[in-house]
């Protein structure tokens, strides 16, 4: 006889999880290992995103899956970080060039309440912009800055020119650069 309260409390679907493990997993290690000092460390923070999901209270509530582990990685990774020294936001504002750096904004270490509200902005918008993207764009984008790929990883996966993935890289970020440029001029003000 069937018991009468399996009915009434959910449960996660345990094939969904095993399908976003299989899905994700490699790309999601990638990310969060291009952020940390060691495998080990990233095998940690991966655990502990995969731990986040399958302790959801429903994963088909996810509306984006990608975006949602994307962001609990980023979290994992930013506490990981805030327990080792504290640099200064002005340290990560700009790239090795001198040039504006979204990665280096998005994944800044500074404690500053104010600080860590406008990166959480500037996350979400970021979203939101890549999504105004063209997919082709979009996907060399998040690949190169945020799974780590070089662009001639994401040429030889794609079976595009190198050219081809540079230029679209390129006309990403210059969208990106504009349609974020207000968000960086206020992270400058701080």
């Amino acid at each position: 006889m069937e018991d009468p309260t399996d009915t009434l409390v959910p449960k996660p679907s345990p094939p969904k999880i095993v399908q976003v493990v299989k899905d994700y997993g490699n790309r999601l290690f990638r990310f969060i290992r291009g952020r940390v000092g060691s495998d080990e460390d990233a095998e940690d923070i991966l655990q502990e995103v995969w731990y986040q999901l399958s302790h959801s209270v429903n994963i088909e509530e996810i509306e984006q899956i990608s975006g949602w582990l994307y962001r609990v990685a980023r979290n994992k990774i930013v506490d990981k970080h805030r327990k080792k020294k504290p640099d200064s936001l002005g340290d990560h504002l700009h790239g090795e060039d001198g040039e504006f750096s979204i990665k280096a904004i998005l994944l800044a270490d500074d404690h500053d309440p104010e600080t860590e509200y406008l990166k959480e902005i500037f996350w979400q918008e970021l979203f939101v912009a890549l999504e105004e993207l063209p997919e082709n764009q979009r996907r060399v984008f998040v690949e190169n800055e945020l799974e780590n790929k070089t662009l001639q990883q994401i040429a030889d996966e794609s079976g595009e020119k190198l050219k081809t993935i540079i230029s679209r890289k390129g006309y990403a970020v210059k969208h990106l650069r504009r349609r974020l440029e207000t968000l960086y001029h206020e992270f400058l003000s701080y």
